[in-house]
């Protein structure tokens, strides 16, 4: 079967991260979205790991459960149909950060009782830091049958190409156990495809939501090829054994990302590589030039244009299905009432954002005709982009209202799911 799985985000102990980030509510808004496995993200934090066991006792929860693609050790979670397994991000003393899924409840205690020594507080925040560097992190997951990937791994201020330019630098003799790499919301397939190190790795597509909100959770996803949804069968689809792979990412496009290109963190003007180069990386208002993913990638590439390799599955750009609506309606944010009573009507008739977005016959949509215009205009690749820098993120607009507009991009017309 094939399933859809998130498998980064954070819990409400996180720093700047919603109070409704907790166990019940991600499984309702999973259904709603679409999305079969969630990670619980921060499975080392006390308290939420306290309420993880807390779920994991219920009779109800599956935890253990063969059924569900699981070992005696393979601890899943079920909540109202909607499964969880254990993962965590932490930042190490070079201010990178790692993703980690873990195979149980037992092994992330064990992870937590290592961490301790190394960290300050370990409770001080959902996604701890820690004293030890990649290569000892990687041990540890190694030591609990973790599995370990670079977190958003070119994001210009705590990943892992913005401290190393190798994983071998990152992870030491450790980088062959590194399995993944999660791109991040301001890099795609296409970009990672064209540095060679990253050709044998399998590439993850996450949200690192922090908020339940429609635009947030589950705004980037994977599709796997397994036969349960337990953390055996995730791992085996990473790994890409015994039959079970990965079959689709699903994201932003790379500009809608607040990193992409290269621009002031202050008053936010872009730059292209050599005008930033050329000015030492300041701008003229005195800020820092941030440099870009794009130009990241760009020095660490052996070829102008990707190389997929023959494992590589495709990857799909989406649009929260909350923002073509607020843009189709013109209202300022993407959670008014306004935008959520549409979500909620279109989710309803379809099943679900993806089948919204990706499957669904829009010209029997029972909806706005504004709205349908703006699905039609996703879909068509006619939105125009406008790249994001410097930390803030890239816009979109509708063909019509994007004259007189610099640095636009028509995008790719979609695909539906079942064409892959």
């Amino acid at each position: 079967m094939q399933i859809s799985a998130d498998l980064h985000i954070h819990s409400k102990y996180s720093m700047a991260t919603s109070k409704n980030m907790d166990l019940p509510t991600l499984a309702s808004e999973a259904k709603k979205k679409g999305i079969d496995v969630i990670g619980t993200g921060d499975c080392v934090h006390g308290k939420w790991l306290g309420e993880i066991k807390k779920v994991a006792a219920m009779p109800d929860s599956n935890s253990n459960n063969n059924s569900n693609g699981g070992s005696s050790d393979d601890e899943s979670l079920n909540i109202n149909g909607t499964n969880f397994v254990l993962t965590c991000e932490v930042e190490d003393k070079n201010r990178v950060h790692h993703l980690l899924i873990v195979p149980s409840i037992s092994k992330a205690e064990e992870l937590r009782e290592a961490f301790i020594p190394c960290s300050k507080n370990l409770d001080a925040d959902g996604r701890p830091t820690l004293t030890i560097d990649g290569v000892e992190i990687a041990q540890y997951a190694k030591d609990a049958g973790a599995l370990i990937g670079p977190a958003h791994a070119f994001t210009p201020w705590t990943a892992m190409y913005a401290a190393h330019d190798s994983l071998k630098s990152c992870y030491g003799d450790l980088s062959d156990y590194v399995s993944f790499v999660e791109l991040g919301l301001s890099a795609d397939s296409d970009y990672a495809d064209r540095i060679p190190e990253l050709r044998r790795l399998t590439f993850l597509s996450n949200s690192d939501a922090h908020s339940p909100w429609t635009n947030k959770f589950a705004r980037e996803f994977n599709r796997f090829c397994v036969e349960g949804t337990g953390f055996s069968e995730i791992r085996l689809a990473i790994l890409r054994q015994q039959g079970r792979y990965p079959t689709l990412n699903a994201g932003f496009y790379p500009q809608e990302g607040k990193y992409n290109e290269s621009a002031c963190i202050k008053c936010l003007v872009h730059y292209t590589y050599n005008d930033a180069v050329s000015r030492q990386w300041k701008c003229s208002c005195g800020g820092r030039i941030k440099k870009g993913v794009l130009d990241r990638v760009e020095e660490l590439s052996d070829s102008p244009e990707p190389i997929h390799p023959p494992h590589r599955p495709p990857y799909i750009h989406t649009v929260p299905l909350s923002e073509i609506i607020r843009m189709a309606i013109g209202h300022a944010g993407a959670n008014t009432k306004g935008v959520l009573t549409i979500w909620n009507k279109l989710v309803g008739d379809c099943g679900s954002e993806i089948a919204v977005l990706i499957d669904a016959d829009i010209g029997a949509l029972d909806v706005d005709a504004r709205v349908r215009s703006a699905l039609v205009a996703f879909r068509d690749g006619a939105l125009v982009i406008h790249p994001g820098g410097g930390g803030e993120y890239g816009t979109l607009s509708l063909p019509d209202a994007s004259d007189g507009v610099q640095k636009t991009r028509r995008m790719p017309p979609q695909k539906s799911l079942f064409e892959y």
